[in-house]
Order: structure tokens, then sequence, then C-alpha cells
């Protein structure tokens, strides 16, 4: 696999970026990527904000006037992708974390914030690479599948399955 650079940066100060988190965001990247083969260079933007911020960004790109958790912003189309010319990379996208959320969602489903982090990175870097879980059915399942899967390689296994209760839905 080429390389593949993640810029961080961290546009909020309510919550304390934990050491090491930047490097697991590293790798959850690197896996996706591996998983699906993309052997190309690539680039990804990741960047930290909290609340306010993320539900501005929502209501902009999805018009949905609520905090969310994550937000991917593919650059690709159909495996087609942006070029940086100065290096060659495929501009995968940017990826958008509410870290008050992940905080928030840490708790409620009682796993490290490392892990929650984790798990967004995964998500949103397959959804850059064009998996899309919002309709449903087998497409959100198979989005599952993959997700957990990167999540158990790097050690970070889940402790439920993919079946929502029709309240979560």
């Amino acid at each position: 696999m080429e390389k593949v650079r993640v810029m961080i940066d961290n546009k909020q100060k309510t919550v304390k970026i934990p050491t090491g988190l930047r490097m697991l965001i590293r790798r959850c990247c690197n896996a996706v990527l591996r998983m699906e083969k993309f052997s190309a260079p690539a680039e990804i933007s990741v960047i930290f904000v909290n609340n306010d911020q993320i539900q501005k960004l929502n209501k902009q790109y999805r018009n949905k006037d609520v905090p969310t958790d994550v937000l991917s912003f593919p650059m690709g189309e159909d495996g087609v992708y942006d070029t940086n010319h100065s290096t060659g990379s495929k501009i995968l996208g940017d990826v958008v974390i509410s870290m008050e959320k992940a905080v928030e969602q840490a708790e409620r489903y009682d796993h490290s914030l490392e892990r929650e982090v984790g798990y967004l990175s995964v998500h949103s870097v397959l959804h850059l690479l064009g998996y899309d879980h919002e309709a449903g059915g087998i497409e959100r399942v198979r989005m599952r599948e993959k997700e957990e899967q990167v999540m158990t390689q790097l050690g970070l296994p889940g402790t439920s399955s993919y079946v929502l209760d029709e309240d979560e839905e």
C-alpha cells in the first residue's frame, strides 16, 4: 500500500485530546484503506470540532439543525478522486468529528474515548470510499461488518451487534 497522509487539526477547546489519539486515527485510516485494497497514495483530513461547530455544518450541508458525531465530506465519486498535483496523492476528503459527541457516546456505550473516535474514523473513511448506510438494508449491514472487521483488527472490538433496536433507527 502506498503512503497515506492523514492531516489532523483541532479546532475545539472543549475536550482535551488524549495522547495517542492522533496515531490511532492514522492507524484506523490505514487499516480501512488496506482492507479496501486502496493502493494509491492518499490524503485524508480529520478535524476535531465541538457540538456547536458540527451543528452548523450539519445544518449547512445536510439541512439537519442538530449536532451529530461525525460528518464525512468525500472528494471523489465512483472511485475517482481529485489528485494533489504536488504529491500525486488521491484526496479522499474531510472527516469532521465532534469531540463533545464522542465523549457523550463513549460514556453512553460504556467504552473508551479512543474506541469511540477510532470507530468514528473508520466509519467516516468508509463513507469517503463511497459506502453509505443511510438507506438501510444490505448496504447498512455491509458497512457495519466492515467497521467491526477493522475495529477488531485494531484491537478495539465492539461489545454490541449491528442490529439496532427500533427506537435507535
